[in-house]
């Protein structure tokens, strides 16, 4: 994996995680430095997956941060939806749609979601990433799809079939 491919699935990771569009730049960086610090510590399994659990760490100790001032997250979600709309992640209306919809969904069950169906993740290279049973993760998809189907339908007001 070229480090230009790492970093377009580190920032895409972290966007579909949540990370605002403006703080993505220092998600990747922060990332490949800790990679860089301990990389002394990866001795086996799949480096990409490795790559997940680092990233994932930075998000969430980003998260952190960002708690200590919850008025400005509010004011910075306002301009990020107009920052998306003219985003290249999302081809269609409707992906924004779903993305917004994923958003709603508590971490647990959006990082299996968003690593099985957008990052072509196996249930087992979820499990080493997220650190958890394989049964864990086929019920926290199982369990997020139904949520986010709640989500969408309600958000539409009609139903909709789930397949896959």
């Amino acid at each position: 994996m070229k480090n230009i491919n790492r970093e377009l699935i580190i920032e895409r990771f972290a966007y579909q995680f949540g990370v605002k569009q403006e703080n993505i730049p220092d998600i990747v960086q922060e990332t490949f430095i800790r990679i860089h610090r301990k990389s002394h510590q990866f001795h086996k399994g799949k480096f990409t997956t490795w790559v997940y659990q680092i990233t994932l760490n930075v998000v969430r100790d980003q998260y952190r941060k960002q708690k200590r001032d919850r008025k400005l997250i509010d004011k910075a979600r306002q301009s990020q939806l107009q920052t998306i709309k003219n985003s290249y992640y999302f081809e269609k209306q409707e992906h924004l749609f779903l993305h917004e919809c994923i958003q709603k969904l508590d971490a647990k069950y959006k990082i299996p979601l968003i690593l099985y169906y957008f990052h072509d993740k196996s249930y087992d290279e979820i499990a080493l990433i997220l650190n958890i049973k394989l049964s864990v993760v086929k019920t926290r998809i199982h369990r997020g799809k139904a949520k986010l189907k709640e989500i969408f339908e309600t958000s539409i007001g009609e139903e909709v079939y789930q397949n896959g």
